[in-house]
């Protein structure tokens, strides 16, 4: 089986120690970090130090290759065939050989803004935005012209791997206290009594510590993959600009703690974030042999949590006022956040490779296609995917505010990708049917080609 090092450079933060290398890219033995999130050997994640993201960044660099030829052009619209892809891939097993960093980057590809049935060559055809790879100080890859994320083999493998998991279970992450940090907690709060004129920035740490290590949930997806770990790591990276915990890279897009401390606050009020898909109708042509993705990809959504005395929260149903505007500029400074923070655009090539997955089985392309895709779909073919240390804890990662009416706690959040809601919105738009004829003409003899 050929390995496939999504792992070897994951872009999404230190998350993990790979199983198995790719390519040009070597193991780095006890390698656990990539992008800025650093994941030890007992599953806990944390902030990676700048020795270690330089001394990953500096052993990776030694060892990938940029690309060449064609590969350096920007373009458009790349054609990726799952047919060739799948061919290639045999291959290099066939010759006992890794896959190389063209395969792994899925030619520079940054986004799918198509896919095309193509019956006369029994393939399916995603199509995108490419553009050549380099790396990051923090490890991870992203195009040399936009600076976007550059989608990975190793993604796209777990997303076709995972239709089926989803339709049952989702897929999803979250951060969560336990129920016992909570009750601890609200037990500390209930003695707290703030003098006149004391800053409540004193009783922090104390109540950090009783607020305990926060546990991660992850559904739908292995959670040693990388594909878990770029949820993990936005997640990670969302409480910390929200909370206030790391500077916030985007003018636009303050602190929540910054733009509630003056606000009148509920009681208790414990508001989460998550990150979900936001995409519009897909469109389609009348024969079902060409789609287009589109919209922003990914939105912020909010509503406050109900913690009980024994601990444990459910949803209320509710928004608050101002945790709601925070999510709203989230969303508003997404892509420049992208920019910034490369794990939120891996977040973005996640869910367009998780949507294309989820149409290819909802629509049966594969059959009209005339395709068997069990290379990149079935767990006991070709391609054996890297491991990593399952991520399974957070030290305390919360902000404490003591407004005018109480405490508000902020330490909650995660990502839900359902795939299966974006495709079932569809509408028939004719033209995208010139744009398959135009993009499946231009095809050559590699399993990529640009139009």
């Amino acid at each position: 089986m050929v390995p496939v090092c999504s792992a070897a450079i994951v872009g999404v933060g230190m998350l993990g120690a790979a199983v198995s290398v790719h390519g040009g890219i070597t193991g780095i033995g006890s390698q656990r970090s990539v992008g800025g999130v650093m994941i030890d050997a007992a599953g806990v994640v944390r902030t990676a130090t700048l020795d270690e993201k330089q001394e990953l960044a500096n052993a990776l660099r030694q060892n990938i290759v940029p690309a060449e030829g064609m590969l350096n052009d920007t373009t458009e619209l790349r054609m990726i065939s799952l047919a060739g892809l799948q061919k290639a891939i045999l291959q290099r097993d066939m010759d006992g050989q890794p896959i190389p960093e063209d395969i792994e980057f899925l030619a520079g590809l940054q986004q799918i803004d198509y896919v095309f049935v193509d019956q006369d060559k029994h393939d399916i055809v995603i199509a995108g935005p490419a553009e050549p790879w380099k790396m990051l100080d923090d490890g991870s890859v992203v195009g040399t012209v936009s600076g976007d994320s550059t989608m990975r083999l190793a993604d796209l493998v777990v997303a076709m791997r995972s239709v089926e998991t989803a339709r049952q279970a989702g897929i999803s992450c979250s951060i969560e206290p336990t129920p016992e940090g909570r009750r601890r907690l609200q037990q500390m709060l209930s003695r707290v009594k703030l003098r006149p004129g004391q800053n409540p920035v004193a009783m922090e740490a104390s109540m950090k510590e009783a607020f305990g290590p926060q546990m991660i949930l992850l559904t739908g997806i292995p959670g040693d993959s990388r594909y878990a770990r770029t949820m993990v790591a936005a997640d990670f990276e969302m409480k910390r600009v929200a909370m206030g915990l790391a500077p916030s890279p985007v003018a636009g897009l303050p602190s929540f703690l910054e733009m509630a401390k003056n606000d009148r606050q509920a009681i208790s009020a414990n508001p989460r974030w998550w990150m979900a898909c936001d995409y519009d109708a897909m469109s389609k042509t009348d024969d079902g042999l060409a789609w287009k993705l589109a919209g922003r990809r990914v939105k912020t959504m909010t509503e406050q949590d109900l913690v009980a005395s024994d601990g444990t929260a459910k949803a209320s149903g509710r928004k608050e006022k101002m945790a709601q505007l925070w999510a709203d500029k989230m969303t508003e400074s997404f892509s420049e956040l992208s920019k910034a923070i490369p794990v939120f655009a891996d977040l973005e090539n996640v869910m367009d490779l998780t949507v294309v997955a989820t149409l290819i089985v909802q629509e049966n392309l594969a059959a009209k296609a005339g395709i068997d895709l069990s290379t990149l779909s079935q767990t006991e073919n070709s391609i054996e995917l890297a491991q990593y240390s399952v991520p399974r804890s957070v030290d305390p990662q919360c902000s404490f505010i003591h407004g005018r009416n109480g405490w508000v706690v902020t330490a909650s959040g995660g990502v839900d990708v359902n795939a299966f809601e974006i495709v079932e919105k569809q509408k028939v738009d004719a033209s995208i049917s010139e744009t398959r004829q135009a993009a499946l003409a231009s095809a050559g003899d590699r399993w990529w080609w640009n139009k």
